[in-house]
């Protein structure tokens, strides 16, 4: 009969079911993703999607910071304790052993061993051990280990999402520096001109052919071109140090390299966009949600098994008696013995089946909203960066339009037809057509970056 129910026990071990449903991933999205004419491609997003710029210094600034990022530091410990959580509950189905040995000097009490005579000094000891097992029939520790790996595979993801949105940041940043000091050379030109009008306005002045007012209103304008300087500086140095910290530097310790920035990157080709299922599968969001999902559904598994037994057995040797005997037969003891442990249903526990599940439908939601939000943010991006692209088409028309205006002024000027003070303000007014002509290309950079950003791209 013994051997029978032995044998009965360990099949049922060996073949036990597993509570909760089997995890499927969500069926994949069938999304299309628009282009914007000329300005993006249906083509693979490649890793490190900066070196589309082919700017030697955003490279090594990207690599840098990947490699000393503090928040790298903090996603890498954090997923290195998730590890460490999913090799604990893949060990809670392998045998625990344990060891123990005592040894103490003592007089024991004679009445508790029914003696009426008092018992002499000994020394005693004690040493053991024992194995013991649960056995996994209903699968709570399998669906245990199954959450954890879905877990660190989250955990994984929302690494990656670091990592992606630390591109996209030093990218920025890196442009910032440039386009300010791009756009500090046209303001101190602007300055210069601004300069000249006053010199001009203050010379007809004391000639008599001009007013207070004229020189009063030329000093404004030139007040108005300097005060856009420190902006500009205030701006570059922002940036430089914001790079210091993404690089896990101190502000003093910025990257100088990115200091000798003073044009603006270029991609060398349409903006590679992929399809919808490529963003899918690559946005770090996206996937830490559908292993969150891939927990949830575990769940309800260990949820499930707790409304089973829960069997296990054990076996234990050792040795107590005093030390000089310890080992001899009279000393030996062992034991072997079988547990279970059933706490009959009641409405907690299946309250908690019922609370896995709805945790489970609102991972579910989690994940098809995930899905949503990067179709809706990549094609917002794709729509913002082919408009911007067409306002600076005609912001560049103007600023073209303006230096023609101020070329034939010039000529008109030289050749005696017009007066040097409208000269002057057809250059002043080409730059500052050349100001916000310059301030749209910053934009439409940092949308190439959002666009990047959007798409999820890699590292």
């Amino acid at each position: 009969m013994k051997r029978a129910l032995w044998a009965a026990c360990t099949a049922l071990a060996l073949s036990g079911c597993v509570m909760g449903p089997n995890y499927q991933a969500p069926k994949p999205v069938s999304a299309k993703l628009s282009q914007a004419d000329g300005m993006t491609q249906q083509a693979p997003l490649p890793p490190r999607w900066w070196h589309l710029y082919d700017d030697p210094v955003l490279d090594r600034l990207e690599e840098q910071a990947l490699s000393a990022n503090t928040e790298l530091r903090v996603a890498a410990a954090s997923l290195g304790r998730a590890r460490a959580m999913t090799e604990a509950a893949e060990g809670a189905n392998e045998p625990e052993f344990s060891v123990e040995a005592a040894a103490q000097r003592a007089r024991l009490s004679g009445e508790s061993y029914l003696l009426t005579e008092q018992l002499p000094v000994m020394n005693l000891g004690s040493a053991g051990g024992g194995v013991s097992y649960q056995f996994d029939l209903f699968g709570r520790l399998r669906r245990g280990a199954e959450a954890a790996r879905a877990d660190e595979g989250a955990v994984g993801a929302l690494a990656d999402a670091v990592k992606v949105t630390l591109a996209a940041e030093v990218a920025k940043s890196y442009v910032e520096v440039c386009g300010a000091q791009e756009m500090e050379a046209i303001v101190e030109h602007s300055v210069e001109v601004q300069e000249r009008l006053v010199e001009f306005a203050e010379r007809l002045q004391a000639e008599g052919r001009g007013s207070a007012i004229e020189v009063s209103a030329a000093k404004a304008r030139l007040a108005d071109a300097r005060a856009a300087l420190p902006l500009d500086k205030i701006k570059s140095r922002a940036a430089l140090y914001r790079l210091a910290f993404l690089m896990g530097r101190t502000p003093d310790d910025y990257p100088r390299e990115a200091e000798a920035c003073h044009h603006l990157p270029k991609l060398s080709q349409p903006l590679p966009t992929g399809d919808g299922a490529a963003l899918i599968a690559r946005r770090p969001d996206i996937r830490a949600a559908e292993r969150q999902l891939a927990a949830a559904t575990a769940r309800i598994g260990v949820a499930t098994a707790e409304l089973y037994p829960q069997i296990g057995i054990g076996l234990t040797g050792g040795t107590t008696g005093i030390l000089e005997d310890l080992g001899r037969a009279a000393t030996n003891r062992w034991s072997i013995a079988g547990l279970i442990r059933w706490n009959f249903p009641s409405a907690g526990p299946r309250a908690k089946v019922r609370a896995a599940k709805a945790d489970t439908a609102r991972a579910l939601a989690v994940f098809d909203g995930k899905v949503l939000n990067a179709l809706r943010e990549v094609q917002t991006a794709i729509s913002t960066y082919g408009e911007n692209h067409n306002r600076l088409l005609s912001l560049t028309e103007a600023r073209e339009a303006a230096d023609q205006t101020a070329d034939q002024l010039r000529r008109l000027r030289e050749g005696g037809k017009a007066a040097a003070q409208v000269d002057i303000g057809g250059r002043s007014t080409a730059l500052l057509a050349a100001q916000r002509e310059q301030a749209a290309k910053e934009a439409l950079v940092l949308d190439q970056i959002n666009l990047f950003l959007a798409l999820g791209g890699g590292w």
